[in-house]
């Protein structure tokens, strides 16, 4: 089940998060104050997917290493903090900032500050989430290999 489980929540989290990157780029560049009200209100909606599936993955991940050793499970271990610190500090709060800046028109300077920072903090946790697939696509074809 761990082995279902781990690799379609990493997917569906990965989406989520590429999700809300994407649709706030391009709304911010090339849509209306409206469409931006939208998709910055609709973000924290997404929680209700993305946070099961990042605790999903967080505990599969640490059960399916647990007694494995190596490189890649290292790296994998070290990002995970990462990641999470980014998400529960950063990108979570910031959402919700910006979901209550853009419900109430208030397009300022610190709405703008804080989307600045948000998609800089959530590109990074895409590239580290992408870094952890890679390696664990690695490590299931080892694991295949030594079958």
């Amino acid at each position: 089940m761990l082995k279902l489980l781990h690799p379609v929540a990493g997917s569906l989290a990965f989406v989520m998060i590429s999700t809300f990157w994407i649709s706030t780029a391009l709304s911010e560049l090339f849509a209306s104050t409206a469409v931006v009200t939208v998709v910055k209100t609709a973000i924290p909606w997404g929680f209700l997917v993305l946070i099961p599936a990042m605790i999903g993955v967080g505990i599969s991940g640490f059960r399916l290493a647990k007694g494995r050793g190596g490189a890649m499970i290292a790296r994998k271990r070290k990002r995970m903090p990462v990641i999470a610190a980014n998400g529960l500090l950063i990108l979570a709060p910031a959402a919700l900032f910006l979901a209550d800046k853009a419900g109430a028109g208030a397009f300022d300077t610190a709405f703008y500050t804080v989307q600045a920072v948000e998609l800089v903090a959530g590109a990074v946790n895409i590239c580290l989430m992408g870094l952890n697939m890679r390696d664990g696509l690695r490590l299931r074809q080892r694991r295949r290999a030594s079958i």
